[in-house]
């Protein structure tokens, strides 16, 4: 009997399956954040400049 038919094995590759989606979730979830984080750092930047600029 192969060692591929048996349910330990089939679990083991759901497992595996699952495993990959979950960390292809959690990676696109850091590159949200950290597109984010950029975006927010520019925008506070740009305040910052235009509050300087027009500063009396």
């Amino acid at each position: 009997m192969p060692d591929e038919d048996t349910p330990a094995a089939a679990l083991e590759r759901q497992l595996e399956k699952d495993r990959l989606q979950q960390e292809t979730k959690n990676e696109r979830q850091v590159w949200y954040f950290l597109a984010y984080f950029l975006f927010g750092i520019h925008i506070i930047a740009f305040v910052m400049i235009y509050a300087v600029r027009h500063a009396k």
